[in-house]
């Protein structure tokens, strides 16, 4: 195993490049910080950072960056999520599932 869990979730799912993931982990950072969560934020919560940090980060260019990381609607951010719990970089309750990124 390596020392990097990003590297090894891009060698088993190359979909999604590194700035992808980061940029979720960050917006996950930012959205506990933002609502004082002890940890554990839902489905819909995160998407909501997610667009947040978008508007912030990339403004009218949110969707172009995107796009040139395969990201092309929720589900997709739900199968970052779930690869980043998957490698033991985010952490998820019994009832959480990849299928609450959908819309």
């Amino acid at each position: 195993m390596t020392d990097d869990p990003i590297s090894e979730i891009l060698r088993k799912d190359p979909r999604y490049p590194r700035a992808a993931y980061d940029f979720v982990r960050d917006a996950l950072h930012r959205t506990v910080e933002r609502l004082g969560a002890k940890g554990h934020v839902s489905a819909k919560e995160l998407l909501e950072g997610i667009r947040e940090e978008a508007r912030l980060g990339f403004g009218p260019l949110a969707r172009t960056v995107f796009d040139t990381w395969n990201v092309r609607g929720t589900a997709d951010f739900g199968r970052i999520v779930f690869n980043l719990i998957d490698a033991g970089e985010m952490g998820k309750t019994d009832d959480d599932s990849v299928k609450d990124f959908e819309s």
